[in-house]
């Protein structure tokens, strides 16, 4: 009976604990989805309308914008483009930032707090900034350019600002300190006894990797991936700024076309975007995900 009893306790409480959480956790979620939702109901709305140059916009079910987009070999390659540029700076983000993020992880010195802070330290200085500093790199006077020609590596400076290098290189810098703090956590996570037991079975370091440190990582490297991943297609001020007016991305397109007036395409733009950019990093998680189970 006494048993029972507790039991019973026990199970009321959990269900009070339950419901605690969910009125502690209910009105902020409310919000946050609200505010989420809300927007992305209008946006999907406004690209319904048909734009008409003089009023702008005019309420309407049409699906125009979108018959334009992708029928148009000037926006398709604006869509390829973004998803190339975003895939090429996530690939390159995972190579460069797992073994910092794994030197990061295992470093035993006290000064460990310090080098994190290094990590996230170009994250307190904005986009626009950053770009700004790559300029002063790339430009036809910039370092390296004056070091190419002083060297009497070059006769003329070489052709850096403008281009789509530029442009990966920027956003990679943006990003890299984003995977490398996501890894770094989950690797800090796995016991090194883990990795002790797989070198002294006789696997080299990279088996120990491949077979190992790789899947127990996973999870970290995921995430890793679609947060990079998210925010080179929705980059704006590195396309803008070291890219050009030649350069068209995704983000720049849709400021254009909503400075333009065209708020229809523009929202079209937007959410095709926004769409792309979850079906791709939910594929790429499924994948993943499915290869770590295998």
């Amino acid at each position: 009976m006494a048993a029972a009893a507790t039991n019973a306790v026990s199970v009321e409480e959990r269900g009070g604990s339950r419901l605690s959480a969910a009125a502690l956790i209910g009105p902020a979620t409310f919000i946050v989805a609200a505010g989420l939702l809300i927007p992305i109901v209008i946006l999907f709305r406004y690209s319904l309308n048909k734009f008409v140059p003089r009023l702008m916009m005019v309420d309407a079910l049409t699906i125009e914008s979108y018959v334009k987009f992708f029928t148009d070999a000037f926006y398709l390659g604006v869509f390829f483009t973004t998803v190339k540029v975003a895939m090429i700076c996530t690939i390159a983000c995972l190579v460069l930032g797992f073994p910092l993020a794994y030197a990061l992880a295992r470093t035993r010195t006290r000064y460990k707090n310090i080098l994190i802070m290094l990590v996230v330290l170009p994250l307190f200085v904005g986009n626009a900034v950053r770009a700004a500093g790559w300029m002063t790199l790339f430009g036809s006077k910039g370092m390296i350019n004056a070091g190419l020609v002083g060297f009497g590596l070059v006769d003329v400076p070489v052709q850096m600002m403008f281009t789509e290098g530029a442009v990966i290189v920027g956003i990679i810098a943006v990003n890299l300190p984003f995977m490398v703090l996501t890894l770094q956590s989950v690797i800090e996570s796995i016991d090194r006894a883990v990795e002790e037991a797989a070198f002294s079975l006789g696997a080299d370091p990279w088996h120990m990797f491949w077979r190992v440190l790789w899947p127990l990582a996973l999870p970290g490297i995921v995430a890793g991936i679609i947060l990079t991943f998210i925010l080179g297609m929705n980059a704006y001020a590195t396309p803008v700024l070291l890219g050009g007016p030649e350069f068209k991305m995704m983000a720049p397109l849709v400021f254009g076309q909503m400075q333009l007036g065209n708020w229809p395409f523009g929202a079209a733009v937007s959410f095709i975007l926004m769409t792309t950019t979850l079906v791709l990093t939910a594929i790429a998680g499924y994948r993943l995900q499915k290869r770590y189970r295998r």
